[in-house]
């Protein structure tokens, strides 16, 4: 009884904190539904109309939306291919007994507390710009010329951004799982004579396999929404270059005032991030039981 009693307090305890946490939920998604059923301008207030469905194929059928998905997968493909093999060697160099490794280890994962409007700038102006950025001075030192990042390659710029902001994660998580990596089977393989190749391919590298997919969960999620670096560097240009889903339904919004459409490209964005993040869960579930 007693048992009973404390769930049923527990319960009633919690229960304002979900109902809030629910309505606070689903009030924007069900105003974002209705929304994408109406022909409605920020440009022209009080001329909404009923339209269906029309908003949804306008969106699906605009060009911009086809590179925009291209643009989307691209970034979080490359980012993850960044973060991950960079994370490996990098986790396994912090892992090293060496005289201040906690103050190595801080200066790494320091990037990841960086607000992304700020690591953006930093970038832009600091490291990337063709006249005055460090990459530009190296290479005029080198005697070659210097790159415009933002010109000649923007997606690649905003791709070195984001890995840069997310590498300190994927190296803490990885890390982490080398260090509850047994010694006695380190020492049994260094006994049996395996060069630190072997160690690494088949001692290592299957301990980090289920970190390697819990990261690639965590960030695939938060990569399907990038727009911080992209609106503070490129704007979405030049063109389309650098525009992903998230920048195109901002664009939609406010800069086109379109909130019609907008709400409408906002529903595919979260019907395609929770079909990424069912196949990515069962993926990481199947690790876990294995």
């Amino acid at each position: 009884m007693a048992t009973r009693q404390t769930q049923l307090l527990a319960r009633a305890l919690m229960s304002p904190a979900v109902i809030l946490l629910f309505i606070w939920m689903i009030v924007p998604l069900a105003l974002t539904v209705y929304f994408s059923t109406l022909h409605y301008s920020l440009l022209d207030p009080g001329s909404e109309s009923f339209v269906g469905l029309e908003n949804f194929e306008y969106f699906l059928t605009d060009p911009a939306f086809l590179a925009s998905l291209q643009n989307t997968l691209v970034l979080v493909g490359s980012v993850l291919l960044l973060t991950i093999g960079l994370g490996i060697p990098l986790a396994i160099l912090l892992d090293q007994p060496v005289i201040g490794r906690n103050v190595i280890r801080l200066m790494v994962i320091a990037p990841f507390f960086v607000m992304p409007t700020v690591s953006a700038l930093v970038w832009k102006n600091l490291l990337m710009h063709p006249v005055s950025g460090l990459f530009a001075w190296i290479a005029t030192s080198l005697g070659m010329t210097p790159i415009d990042w933002f010109t000649d390659a923007p997606l690649l710029a905003v791709i070195f951004i984001v890995a840069w902001q997310w590498l300190p994660f994927a190296t803490l998580i990885l890390l982490t799982a080398l260090q509850s990596l047994d010694e006695e089977q380190k020492e049994a393989a260094e006994m049996d004579g395996a060069g630190a190749l072997s160690r690494f391919i088949y001692l290592t590298l299957p301990h980090l396999a289920r970190p390697i997919t819990v990261v690639i969960l965590i960030e695939t999620i938060f990569l399907l929404t990038v727009f911080a670096e992209i609106f503070v560097t490129t704007g979405g240009g030049p063109g389309l270059q650098t525009t992903n889903i998230a920048f195109l339904v901002y664009s939609q919004a406010l800069i086109q005032f379109d909130v019609g459409t907008a709400s409408a490209g906002g529903l595919v964005a979260v019907v395609i991030a929770n079909i990424v993040a069912f196949f990515l869960v069962r993926i990481v579930g199947r690790n876990l039981e294995a």
